[in-house]
């Protein structure tokens, strides 16, 4: 699927700018230097001018070359984030991965754990327009990317990145909620109301609290009506009441309970 996207944006980008800006420039053997601090610098420049192969060849001399200094640490984390640059996920979040263990006191193991778990974030299906909605497709990353940002999150809860890793984590609940929310109106519109309940109820209790909350639960009402469960439509109808109170929905609510 990741093939398939790039194929489409790179069609796009060639025909609104003549491919200009997908030139890499790769060039041939690398000059290393004999300081290795000098090395990584080479490195990042290539970085720069999209150059990955001459920067992977940098950064490992570094790695291989100068194994016991500091700066060895520094390669490992520039190739992981190197093989994050040019989108091969799971490649980078191996590498990360490799890092926190050979190295779990050093300084940057969280940014290691933030950006292996950022992985699967990144590897979210796209809503690119030339391909269907993210709510139609599968849902595994979105999932990983939830995990693993609750366990960083958890982990290494005084990070920098925890801030930045709480409004991901709002962000992949949105998106389970909406494919929860997708697949219920497929029940619906072939009148399988006791899944749709069954859904509903389950996108509810595990993302509460979403900007699609109100919808489920009116869905959800019109799903008991149409199961002749007079007694859960009533109950789901004090539930938007007492979750959104203050609201035109939780108003609405009482209206129809005759309240």
């Amino acid at each position: 699927m990741r093939l398939l996207r790039a194929a489409c944006l790179s069609a796009f980008l060639c025909t609104a700018a003549g491919c200009a800006a997908l030139s890499t420039g790769q060039s041939g053997d690398p000059d290393f230097s004999s300081d290795a601090a000098a090395n990584i610098q080479l490195g990042d420049e290539a970085v720069e001018r999209k150059d990955f192969l001459q920067a992977e060849r940098y950064y490992e001399h570094v790695r291989t070359k100068y194994p016991y200094l500091e700066v060895a640490n520094e390669a490992e984390l520039k190739l992981a984030d190197l093989a994050y640059a040019q989108e091969t996920y799971p490649e980078a979040r191996e590498k990360y991965q490799s890092f926190i263990k050979l190295h779990p006191t050093h300084p940057k193991v969280d940014y290691a754990a933030y950006r292996s778990a950022l992985s699967h974030y990144a590897d979210i299906p796209s809503d690119f327009f030339l391909l269907p909605p993210s709510t139609e497709k599968d849902q595994t990353e979105i999932r990983a990317a939830l995990v693993s940002l609750n366990d960083f999150v958890r982990q290494y809860p005084n990070s920098q990145y925890v801030a930045e890793a709480k409004q991901n984590i709002e962000d992949t609940r949105r998106r389970l909620a909406e494919h929860e929310l997708y697949v219920a109106s497929f029940y619906a519109r072939r009148e399988r109301w006791k899944a749709v309940a069954q859904r509903l109820e389950g996108l509810l209790k595990n993302y509460p609290g979403t900007s699609v909350e109100e919808e489920a639960l009116f869905d959800l009402h019109e799903a008991y009506v149409k199961l002749n469960d007079a007694e859960q439509a009533k109950q789901t109808l004090q539930r938007i009441i007492e979750r959104l109170p203050g609201t035109p929905a939780a108003e609405r609510a009482r209206k129809m309970m005759g309240s």
